[in-house]
């Protein structure tokens, strides 16, 4: 059996040769990835605001669209002489949507037309006002069976 002992030699070289890597973190690759972090945190952080900014908007927006239906509504439903002229100021100041409610009731033609205006005002000020304007006509009534009535 033979040995060789350039083998050995070869072997033993390498290993002096080569150092062994140092572990762990440099400083500077901490505070890099400290920076990295910190804006990547940061824009995340504008996003979220703004898309919860946006999320209050849209539901003060649904609350007032609720609101000004439902008078809108309760205005159409009774009948056009109970609707009276002049205007109606009232303040709400129960959760979950504090407003003020204008409505102003005009007659431009007697007796015929009324024109209906309705304010909503939000006591939040990230939420807008709206208005919706709608007009009323008496209905004509129809006089079949009356055979002296003047036909109108």
């Amino acid at each position: 059996m033979r040995i060789s002992l350039r083998s050995f030699d070869r072997a033993a070289k390498s290993t002096a040769i080569k150092s062994e890597p140092k572990k762990g973190f440099v400083l500077a690759e901490v505070i890099v990835a400290m920076v990295l972090l910190a804006v990547a945190v940061s824009s995340l952080a504008a996003l979220v605001y703004s898309v919860s900014r946006q999320g209050r908007v849209a539901t003060g927006n649904a609350y007032r669209n609720g609101v000004l239906m439902q008078e809108v509504n309760r205005l159409e439903g009774i009948p056009y002489d109970s609707v009276h002229v002049g205007s109606t100021y009232t303040a709400v100041s129960s959760a979950p949507y504090p407003h003020t409610r204008t409505i102003t009731v005009s007659e431009p033609v007697a007796n015929v037309i009324k024109t209906v205006r309705i304010v909503i005002t939000p006591a939040n000020p990230i939420y807008k006002s709206d208005t919706v304007i709608f007009t009323r006509t008496k209905a004509r009534t129809s006089k079949v069976l009356c055979t002296d009535c003047p036909q109108g």
